[in-house]
């Protein structure tokens, strides 16, 4: 049988522009492709485009 571990991310783990501006789309594409190298898969997300950029949570998993 599979088995997998699982981690919560979301816009804090991803660099701001600055303190009161949201997070760039590209900066959470890059995010996101640092942890599918990692072979993190995306299994669940959140994403809420706000006046001052992007915001999101999400699961990732991966195979043990």
């Amino acid at each position: 049988m599979k088995k997998f571990e699982y981690k919560m991310i979301d816009s804090q783990d991803v660099a701001s522009a600055g303190l009161f501006k949201g997070r760039a789309r590209e900066d959470i594409e890059v995010y996101l492709n640092q942890l599918g190298a990692q072979g993190w898969e995306l299994v669940n997300a959140d994403f809420r485009e706000l006046e001052g950029g992007t915001e999101f949570s999400g699961v990732m998993k991966r195979e043990l």
